[in-house]
């Protein structure tokens, strides 16, 4: 059962400190900075549990979503592999699974299975990240990195307002000292992600298929040409192929169903 996945100690431990930070965001940073009661207090709070709702329901939706299974009956249609005649080859069988794999389709050791359009395998979601739940991951991590940053600002807000009382309060000075260092840690190393997904996204790459471009790049420089990822439709296209025609619906981290189907892709002509 997918459910299952959530009693694993890494999926506990962000659910544990996504917890920790909206404790201390609104009895801690928002309580001492402003108070609950005050309107700015409750306009901050309302901001900051709608935040972190979505980043429940994110990471819910990552957890719980299979992300991508290849159908038993799929079987490869060679003239319609591609654009391109390395999309013949990269069309062929799963030495683990012993069954055919469909472009862009990885093995992960770890779900002993493959997945479509595989990303990476997240330790974080106990799950692979791969063509059905890609949009939540990359939701949640948006979400996780405002809601850490909003978070961030509140503490400084109150330490700005009340510095003078932790003068000579050790213990407290230490609380804040340390939530200061963890939430600029916490926003920077997300802040980092979503810019590297951002980039991803733009030029419709999967993880692996970056690291796997390094080769074909430096082939392709050392013999005097200019290298383009044969996915790579433009930034619009390639955005829209993950969060969803629909702009209004981009922000919501249910997944889209797009005209690509997991198994067959649209490719750059010139690649």
């Amino acid at each position: 059962m997918s459910c299952r996945r959530f009693f694993s100690i890494p999926v506990l431990s962000v659910i544990l400190v996504m917890g920790f930070v909206y404790y201390v965001t609104l009895f801690v940073f928002i309580d001492d900075w402003v108070g609950l009661q005050s309107s700015a207090g409750k306009l901050n709070a309302f901001l900051f549990s709608f935040l972190a709702s979505l980043c429940l329901l994110s990471l819910s939706i990552c957890v719980i979503v299979d992300p991508g299974r290849v159908p038993a009956s799929y079987a490869p249609d060679v003239e319609d592999s591609g654009w391109s005649s390395s999309n013949a080859t990269e069309t062929r069988k799963c030495d683990k699974c012993f069954a055919y794999k469909p472009l862009r389709t990885h093995h992960c050791r770890v779900c002993r299975r493959c997945v479509l359009k595989m990303d990476h395998h997240c330790l974080w979601i106990n799950n692979c990240v791969g063509y059905a739940n890609y949009k939540a991951f990359f939701i949640l991590v948006f979400y996780a990195t405002v809601a850490s940053i909003y978070s961030t600002v509140m503490l400084v807000c109150c330490v700005f307002k009340n510095g003078d009382s932790y003068v000579g309060n050790i213990p407290l000075k230490t609380f804040v000292v340390s939530c200061g260092i963890f939430m600029i840690g916490l926003s920077m190393t997300l802040g980092t992600l979503l810019c590297w997904h951002i980039y991803l996204i733009a030029h419709n790459m999967t993880t692996i298929e970056h690291y796997d471009s390094k080769r074909a790049s430096w082939l392709a420089r050392k013999s005097g040409q200019i290298y383009r990822h044969q996915y790579d439709i433009g930034v619009y296209k390639n955005i829209t192929s993950v969060l969803g025609p629909n702009m209004i619906k981009w922000p919501c981290p249910t997944f889209t169903r797009n005209p690509e189907d997991g198994i067959s892709f649209s490719a750059s002509r010139d690649s």
